[in-house]
C-alpha cells in the first residue's frame, strides 16, 4: 500500500451472486482479489425469492459446481426444503430447486469468501482507471485508488436504482439498501451503452397472521438430492420446512383492476422494461384477463424467520391496495404485511458490447457479469460471475480465455444469447433456449464441464480423478448391460404385463428392455443377477444413457455440424462494411457484434441465411 493506493490483481465490484463467484474463482486460481459491496451485510443477498435452482436454473447451479464454483455447495449447507421439478417429463428438463434460509445463505457465503482469502471491502466504487487502453484500477467514493490489472463489474440492480411502491419513489437499491450512482457516470464517459430495466418483488407476510389450514401444503422430496456433485446425500437428509400454495380469486382481481391507475407500471411512472417471464400480479391480471385465478406459492424466508414470501404476487401497487389484495386471498384474511412489495428500476448495459469471455471489446481488462448484463435471477448472475472471474484471472496471467459453447452447457447458451443477440428485457434462462438440452442435462454437468474447472485450477486432482473413475464405472456397466441377454420367464412376463409392456417369448438384450418407455434399469434389477453394486448416481447415468441412446446420438450428430461452424474463426479485423452482397443491416450488425466465429455470426439477429452464404463465399475466396 502506497498512500491512498492499494494494489491487487483483480477487483470485483459488487458482492451479489455474480460477484461472489467471480471473486472466489480469482482467488481459487491463486491471484490477489478484493470484492466491494455497498453493504457487507448484503453479500450473496437474496432480495427476492428465497430459493436456488428451479426449471433450467438448476442446470446452471450444477454447471457452476462442475466448474468449481460455490453456489451448489452453499445451498446444500443452508436449504430448508428441496424438490425436483418436472419429474413428469423427461430427464432433460429435470431441475432441482431448494428453498434457502436467506440469512444463513448470505452468512455462509461471506464466511467462504473470508476463508478463501478474498479481501472484502464495504464501499461504493465510482470510477474506473485506465492506463492507455487497459484497465489499471478503480476509485472508491472516498477517493482511494485500488490498482489492479482487471476489474469485474457485478453491480446487480444497484446502479441509479429507485424503488417504487404506488405513488412513493425512493432512490434506493433492493430492500432499502443504498443505491450506487457513481459508476453510471463513469460508463457514460467510457462510451458504454446503457439500458434501463425493471424488476419487482412481492410483499412479505407475518406467518403468525396466516391461516395455514386454508392453504395446500407442499412438502419436500424424500430422499433429498444434493446440488453439488461433492455433497454426500447421506449428510443432508433432514426434516424439511413445508411450503404452501393458494390462489387469487375474482375479488383479488377486482381490487387490482379498480386500482390500476395507481400502479406506477400503468401510470407511466416506471420507464424501465420488466421481465416477460416474471410479471407482476397487476400485469398478469391485465395480460391474462380470461384466467379466473393465478397460483401463488407461500414460502418461508428462513428456518427461524417469521416472514413468508408470496411467490407469484410481485407488485408495486400502493400499500393500502396491497393490504386489500393480500387479505382477499384464502388464509390471508387477517394477514399482516411486514414488508410491502415494490418495483425497482436500475441501469444495466447492452451486453453485445462484450466478447463471449464477458470482457468489453473496446476496454481490455474490464469484465461484466450478472444483472448488469441484462439478465435476471441469482443463478444466471452466478453463472456469468464464475466465467467472468475465471477469464479475468486468465487475462491477468496472459492466458487464453475459456468460452463455454452452446453445445457444452446452459452457461454457454446464456452468455451467447446475451452477447450475440442482446436483450430488450431482463433475460431469464429457459430449457427451451437450449438446442441440445438432451445432452445438457443437470445430472451430467460434471461430465460436461469439470474438465474446464480442472484445467484452470478450480477443481483439484482428487475431485477430478473421482469424476474419471465415475465415468469409467458408467462406461463399463453400459457395455456389460448391452451384452446381457434376458430369457423369457413367468416372473418377467408378469412384470411386463403389470407395466403395460408386451411380454417376450424369446431372449432379448437387457438394453432393449430398458429402452421400453414403461421400464428402466432399476425395475429390471431382479432379472440381472450379475449386476454390480453401484451407487444411485452411477446407476441413474447408466439408465439414462441406455434409454435415450438413439436420441442422444442424433443430437451428437447435430453438435458435430454445430462445431464445424464454431471452429471457423473470423478475423478480428474483418471489414464487414466493405463486403459486397451483404445487406446493410447485416453489415452493421456484424460490424457491431464482431463475432469470433461463423457460428456466432449465424446467431446474430438481423443476419439472414443469404447473408451467411455471402460471408462464406467471401471468406473462401480469400482463403480465410
Amino acid at each position: 500500500m502506497l498512500g491512498s493506493e492499494i494494489v491487487y490483481d483483480v477487483a470485483v465490484v459488487g458482492g451479489g451472486h455474480a460477484g461472489c463467484e467471480a471473486a472466489l474463482a480469482v482467488a481459487g486460481i491463486g491471484l490477489r482479489v478484493i470484492i466491494f459491496a455497498i453493504n457487507l451485510d448484503s453479500i450473496a443477498f437474496m432480495p427476492c425469492n428465497p430459493n436456488i435452482g428451479g426449471s433450467s436454473k438448476g442446470h446452471l447451479v450444477r454447471e457452476i459446481d462442475a466448474l468449481g464454483g460455490q453456489m451448489a455447495k452453499n445451498i446444500d449447507k443452508t436449504f430448508i426444503q428441496s424438490r425436483m421439478l418436472n419429474c413428469g417429463k423427461g430427464p432433460a428438463v429435470y431441475s432441482l430447486r431448494a428453498q434457502a434460509d436467506k440469512a444463513r445463505y448470505s452468512a455462509e457465503m461471506k464466511r467462504t469468501l473470508e476463508e478463501c482469502g478474498v479481501h472484502i471491502r464495504q464501499s461504493e466504487i465510482v470510477d474506473i482507471l485506465f492506463d492507455k487502453d487497459s484497465v489499471c484500477g478503480i476509485v472508491s467514493e472516498t477517493g482511494v485508488k485500488y490498482l489492479c490489472k482487471a476489474v469485474v463489474l457485478c453491480s446487480g440492480t444497484y446502479l441509479n436504482a429507485r424503488c417504487l411502491c404506488g405513488e412513493i419513489s425512493h432512490a434506493t437499491g433492493p430492500n432499502g439498501l443504498r443505491a450506487a450512482h457513481g459508476l453510471s457516470s463513469a460508463f457514460e464517459r467510457l462510451g458504454i451503452r446503457m439500458m434501463r430495466f425493471k424488476t419487482g418483488t412481492p410483499a412479505r407476510i407475518d406467518k403468525r397472521s396466516i391461516d395455514f389450514s386454508k392453504l395446500e401444503i407442499q412438502p419436500g422430496d424424500i430422499p433429498i438430492e444434493p446440488f453439488s456433485f461433492d455433497t454426500d446425500p447421506r449428510l443432508i437428509q433432514r426434516e424439511q420446512i413445508p411450503c404452501y400454495f393458494t390462489y387469487t380469486n375474482e375479488n383479488t382481481h377486482r381490487i387490482i383492476r379498480e386500482n390500476l391507475h395507481r400502479s406506477p407500471m400503468y401510470s407511466g411512472e416506471i420507464k424501465g422494461t420488466g421481465a416477460r417471464y416474471c410479471p407482476s400480479i397487476e400485469d398478469k391480471i391485465v395480460r391474462f384477463s380470461d384466467k379466473e385465478r393465478h397460483q401463488l406459492f407461500v414460502e418461508p424466508e428462513g428456518e427461524n424467520s417469521g416472514e413468508m414470501y408470496i411467490s407469484g404476487m410481485s407488485t408495486s401497487m400502493p400499500e393500502d391496495v396491497q393490504v386489500a389484495m393480500y387479505c382477499s386471498l384464502p388464509g390471508f384474511e387477517q394477514c399482516r404485511i411486514t414488508r410491502p412489495g415494490y418495483a425497482i428500476e436500475y441501469d444495466c448495459i447492452d451486453a453485445t458490447q462484450l466478447t463471449p469471455s464477458l470482457m468489453f471489446k473496446t476496454l481490455p481488462g474490464l469484465f461484466s457479469a450478472g444483472q448488469l448484463n441484462g439478465s435476471s435471477g441469482y443463478e444466471e448472475a452466478a453463472a456469468q460471475g464464475i466465467v467472468a472471474g475465471i477469464n479475468a484471472a486468465l487475462y491477468v496471467k496472459e492466458k487464453p480465455s475459456i468460452i463455454i459453447s452452446r453445445s457444452e452447457g446452459y452457461i454457454g447458451v446464456l452468455i451467447d444469447d446475451l452477447v450475440t443477440k442482446g436483450v430488450n428485457e431482463p433475460y431469464r434462462m429457459l430449457t427451451s433456449r437450449a438446442e441440445y438440452r438432451l445432452l445438457l442435462r443437470q445430472d451430467n454437468a460434471d461430465q460436461r464441464l469439470m474438465y474446464i474447472g480442472y484445467e484452470v485450477g478450480l477443481v483439484n486432482v482428487s475431485r477430478y480423478n473421482r469424476l474419471l473413475e465415475k465415468m469409467e464405472h458408467i462406461r463399463i456397466e453400459i457395455d456389460r448391460v448391452k451384452k446381457v441377454v434376458v430369457a423369457p420367464g413367468e416372473k418377467l412376463n408378469i412384470l411386463l404385463t403389470q407395466k403395460n409392456s408386451s411380454p417376450i417369448i424369446t431372449g432379448v438384450y437387457m438394453a432393449e428392455l430398458i429402452r421400453r418407455p414403461e421400464l428402466d434399469y432399476f425395475v429390471l434389477a431382479p432379472f440381472d443377477p450379475n449386476r454390480p453394486d453401484l451407487s444411485v448416481e452411477i446407476s441413474s447415468q447408466v439408465n439414462i444413457q441406455i434409454k435415450y441412446e438413439g436420441y442422444i446420438n442424433r443430437q451428437l450428430l447435430h453438435v458435430e455440424q454445430f462445431k464445424k461452424a464454431e471452429n471457423k474463426i473470423l478475423p478480428e479485423d474483418l471489414d464487414y462494411l466493405s463486403i459486397n452482397g451483404l445487406r446493410i443491416e447485416a453489415r452493421q450488425k456484424l460490424a457491431a457484434i464482431r463475432p469470433i466465429n461463423f457460428g456466432q455470426a449465424s446467431r446474430i439477429t438481423g443476419v439472414s441465411p443469404a447473408d451467411l452464404s455471402v460471408l462464406a463465399v467471401y471468406l473462401t475466396a480469400r482463403n480465410i
